[in-house]
């Protein structure tokens, strides 16, 4: 897969704090990738970098192929960024702010009017479009920053916390463009959000960063492997742990760990020859089995085990 975006030991300081430290990071074509992290952690440095807005400290960085250091302006023309507080024009429509950028990407007159409309009408902001932006609300303009970056059709698009705001239908409006972007059109997203659910539905990879450093990188599934060993099942009892069934637990070997809650049995198994094994002993204890399933570890309980250093 082409890489849209390539870092190797990107660094940048701020006198001597060190925003983003070495960061070696790859993004391929088409991907929605997520940058996770806490405030401060060097995720909008890192979109700065990127752009070619700041200029590395040390290491080398490349997007859609050309040299963040000599390149910037250039890369700008074929990206969309939307910063956590996006910049509007108060005192201008929501018209006149999306003609105003996109006659700045040099849109030809004819081209941009229509696209504005398209715009205008897909973030349901057409009834509004003439009245000033400084009588938005929070998630109207959110919406119209949003438009803003899709001006231009970019290949790649910064969002830092796109659905902050947003009522839920709006919020679920922009997963399902994002995610249009990415599967029908192609369209590479780098996302950087607080919200983790959404990182976990949309993201095919993240990174997690802290104090500008790179913790951790890879899908879900990968990264929840490297922190939890074994095979882990769910099994829905849905009913009290008896004497009997918690007996068995005790007895299989293959058993490495075992939590139970709300009827649900929840088991780190060696392997998944242990599964028939398990199952097979709690029905013959008088165990009623309605469900078992793999137990998937959620973004959430991921970042927050790397974060504590797990």
């Amino acid at each position: 897969m082409e890489q849209v975006i390539s870092t190797h030991g990107l660094t940048r300081l701020f006198g001597e704090t060190v925003a983003v430290d070495h960061l070696d990071l790859t993004v391929q074509r088409g991907e929605v990738f997520g940058l996770l992290g806490p405030n401060g952690a060097g995720k909008t440095t890192t979109i700065r970098l990127l752009n070619g807005i700041l200029r590395p400290s040390a290491g080398e960085a490349r997007v859609l192929g050309m040299d963040v250091r000599t390149q910037g302006n250039e890369i700008r023309r074929h990206t969309g960024v939307l910063t956590e507080t996006p910049s509007l024009y108060e005192a201008l429509t929501a018209r006149e702010n999306l003609l105003f950028f996109g006659d700045l990407y040099d849109l030809p007159p004819a081209q941009l009017k229509q696209r504005v409309e398209e715009l205008l009408e897909e973030f349901g902001l057409a009834e509004r479009a003439d009245e000033r932006v400084g009588t938005y609300s929070k998630g109207m303009r959110q919406r119209l920053a949003i438009a803003r970056a899709l001006l231009h059709r970019p290949l790649l698009l910064f969002l830092d916390e796109p659905t902050s705001g947003l009522d839920p239908l709006a919020a679920r409006r922009v997963r399902e463009m994002i995610q249009r972007l990415s599967h029908q059109e192609g369209r590479t997203i780098f996302l950087c959000t607080h919200n983790l659910a959404e990182a976990q539905l949309l993201c095919s990879r993240v990174g997690v960063i802290d104090h500008g450093r790179l913790r951790a990188l890879g899908s879900p599934s990968e990264l929840a492997r490297e922190l939890w060993q074994g095979v882990w099942v769910e099994i829905d009892l849905r009913g009290q742990l008896s004497d009997q069934l918690a007996e068995v637990l005790e007895e299989i070997p293959a058993i490495q760990s075992h939590s139970f809650e709300d009827g649900r049995l929840t088991l780190q198994l060696k392997d998944e020859e242990a599964i028939p094994e398990v199952v097979a002993a709690l029905a013959a204890r008088g165990g009623r089995i309605y469900r078992v399933a793999p137990r998937e570890h959620t973004l959430e309980e991921i970042y927050f085990r790397i974060q504590g250093g797990g």
